[in-house]
């Protein structure tokens, strides 16, 4: 299974809460600021499509997130 790596660009963030609501375990916003704090950049497998949805509905276009290739097997 392919892992996820987040990434978040605080300066273009514009604190619209968006990706908070889709993906709680992966996003906050710090109040003091009123921007984007990404909790998990390598969140857990079963919250990537909630990533994904929040990087496709991110106003600001601030998110990215990375499918990582599962790493090989040897034997």
């Amino acid at each position: 299974m392919a892992s996820l790596r987040v990434d978040v660009d605080g300066e273009s963030c514009i604190g619209s809460g968006m990706c908070r609501s889709i993906a709680p375990e992966v996003f906050d916003l710090d109040e003091d600021a009123g921007l984007v704090r990404l909790l998990d950049p390598h969140p857990p497998a079963h919250t990537a499509l909630a990533v994904h949805e929040a990087t496709l509905r991110c106003p600001a276009a601030a998110i990215l997130a990375h499918d990582l290739p599962a790493p090989l097997r040897t034997h």
